[in-house]
């Protein structure tokens, strides 16, 4: 079930500063980041609750994915997606992609689902595939200028589905600021992204830092937007006529 925006959340924070810089020590504990080690199972049930408390309440975590670590917020949370935006230096022009926890999800995101999409789903979700869709336009939710559309992926990490699974679909995005390569580790995108974030999740380096493939299913001809991790010969062995890359 997608949920939409309850009433009675806390508006997002503003002018937050680092303890470095002079903050009073008696600081709420809510404001405070924190970057907690999946590796441990200790560490990841906390990790992983702490992630989805800031994410219920409209603030930014950055999570592991099987590309790269992703910077997040709740897609039902129009002052959320902004904040992500900011963090990462881009504008309304650039709507991030969002990420779900099953496949099912994909089926509420939109109107009708074309087959395509779901035969590509089917074969290569969770994984490194983002499919361009057309998304329902009953959807309460602002995550930038779509033009109808939305980029969606279900990634392959057990701490992101986890995570996911709780939340509900999440606009996510590389974990860096624009034009700085995308972070591998839970600590990179600290450097990159600071106070921005409430809760880092650590499950140490991506094995295969490779952006995932996109493919746009909303024209008559599903093409790929951009190549990556899946090349075309594997998606043309689900849908023999899609057309890649032009560049």
């Amino acid at each position: 079930m997608l949920r939409h925006r309850p009433p009675g959340r806390r508006p997002p924070v503003t002018g937050r500063k680092s303890p470095c810089h002079g903050r009073d020590s008696g600081v709420a504990d809510w404001l405070l980041v924190m970057l907690y080690d999946c590796r441990s199972l200790a560490d990841r049930d906390r990790g992983v609750a702490a992630a989805v408390e800031a994410v219920k309440n409209g603030e930014l975590v950055v999570i592991p994915t099987d590309t790269v670590y992703g910077i997040g917020a709740d897609a039902f949370t129009p002052y959320a997606v902004k904040a992500l935006l900011n963090a990462k230096g881009r504008d309304r022009q650039h709507p991030p992609p969002v990420l779900v926890g099953s496949r099912r999800t994909l089926d509420g995101l939109v109107f009708m689902l074309p087959s395509t999409a779901r035969d590509l789903a089917d074969a290569f979700w969770p994984g490194a595939l983002t499919i361009v869709v057309e998304h329902s336009p009953s959807l309460q939710w602002d995550i930038g200028d779509t033009g109808g559309t939305v980029a969606v992926r279900m990634p392959l990490h057990p701490v992101a589905l986890e995570v996911l699974r709780e939340t509900g679909p999440m606009a996510v995005s590389s974990a860096n600021k624009t034009g700085q390569p995308a972070a591998v580790t839970a600590e990179e995108a600290r450097e990159h992204l600071g106070y921005a974030v409430r809760a880092y999740l650590e499950a140490g380096p991506c094995p295969e830092p490779v952006p995932s493939t996109i493919v746009d299913v909303t024209g008559e001809v599903p093409r790929v937007l951009r190549q990556g991790a899946i090349p075309l010969e594997k998606l043309r062995d689900v849908v023999p006529d899609i057309q890649g890359q032009v560049f």
